[in-house]
């Protein structure tokens, strides 16, 4: 702390020694902002950063130890890209605490297969500069090279669009997007969703590690074990609905319908699935009276309007999974309030060295209320 009660950035508590950085853009990148802790110092940070949301929100929950899912490496990144004024273009992160870009030509933590992505954003960004328009380049690792999808390009001209054809070409990418309209697609980008093999559309979400999908995916089965019919709400391309569907009956739904047709076209009649926008139009209380168990993974706005739907509801188990300690910890407390309640909560790993933290929580009605159907 300062003189005047500031925290001081990359300060240690008490007498912690700090560790060398592993990235030499480390302190200038605002991507990191914990590499120079010790790892215990590091897994308590981020266990305490659930366990403090939780207790402002008044959630008395068993808070289990942090679990590493970095694995290979994070697969996917965006790019930020401007062309100053003397027409030079810079691409990389956000500069710490700025609004500037640090330009980088690689991460350490990076999944080896997405270690071509600085190359290939800058060669992109090459491609449009005469737009003059600052750009976000989403790169997506998937299992026939890289996924790019460009945004704040707009409309692109008859020469931009061949030069970025022809990076696409030279650098060998599966597939390239303006705004999730495919460019070319020289080869599906198929992504997997335990056995299923997904082209996710350009843009779409993925869990930050194929590793920390796999942990959610794992905690998710066990917690719903037994359980017959399963909604599975903001599912996406259906990361967990897909590898639910060979031991559940499963109901998938997204406010993505790009999503929703990979999923459909993936699960081959497998899962049941609609476009919906759950913000808006929950799943209610008497639609929900049809299933025994509802997993939802909302974006980190949360799902409040659907877990008070849900806490009203008959349902009897709930895996709430999140990527905001806030927001989790306000959808748990309408779901405690309405019956349920908190059988553990584990805290996941997938952003290493950031603030961010994934969050997996198994709910429990206490008592089970009377099932009413859609028909009353």
């Amino acid at each position: 702390m300062t003189a005047d009660g500031r925290a001081v950035p990359g300060a240690l508590p008490g007498d912690a020694p700090a560790l060398a950085p592993i990235c030499r853009y480390y302190g200038t990148c605002g991507g990191c902002v914990a590499q120079h802790m010790p790892a215990p110092l590091y897994a308590d940070w981020k266990r305490q950063s659930v366990v403090a949301a939780l207790a402002a929100a008044g959630v008395k929950a068993e808070v289990g130890a942090l679990v590493d899912a970095h694995g290979g490496g994070r697969r996917r990144a965006t790019f930020h890209a401007r062309v100053g004024s003397d027409g030079a273009v810079e691409v990389g992160f956000m500069r710490a605490r700025a609004h500037d870009i640090v330009e980088i030509d690689a991460c350490p933590l990076f999944a080896p297969e997405l270690s071509a992505a600085p190359e290939v954003a800058r060669a992109l960004a090459e491609a449009v500069k005469t737009l003059l328009k600052p750009l976000d380049i989403q790169a997506t690792a998937t299992l026939a090279g890289l996924d790019v999808d460009l945004r704040g390009c707009g409309p692109l001209g008859a020469g931009e669009t061949r030069r970025l054809l022809g990076v696409a070409e030279r650098l060998d990418l599966a597939r390239l997007s303006n705004h999730g309209v495919a460019l070319i697609e020289r080869r599906p980008p198929l992504v997997a969703f335990g056995t299923a093999r997904v082209v996710v559309p350009p843009g779409g979400f993925l869990q930050a590690t194929a590793a920390g999908e796999e942990t959610l995916a794992q905690l998710a089965a066990e917690a719903l074990k037994g359980a017959g019919r399963v909604a599975d709400l903001f599912c996406g391309a259906g990361a967990f609905a897909l590898r639910l569907a060979g031991e559940h009956s499963v109901f998938a739904v997204d406010n993505d319908a790009a999503a929703i047709a990979a999923l459909r076209r993936a699960g081959n009649g497998s899962v049941e699935a609609a476009a919906r926008d759950l913000f808006r139009l929950p799943l209610t209380a008497a639609e929900l009276a049809a299933f025994d168990a509802v997993l939802f993974d909302p974006p980190r706005a949360g799902a409040a309007p659907q877990a008070r739907e849900i806490a009203t509801s008959g349902v009897t188990r709930v895996v709430a999974i999140s990527c905001n300690a806030e927001t989790f910890a306000r959808d748990a407390r309408i779901l405690i309030d309405g019956g349920f309640v908190c059988e553990g909560v584990t805290p996941i790993d997938q952003f290493r060295y950031s603030a961010h933290v994934e969050i997996f929580a198994a709910f429990r009605r206490a008592k089970a209320k009377r099932r009413r159907s859609v028909l009353g």
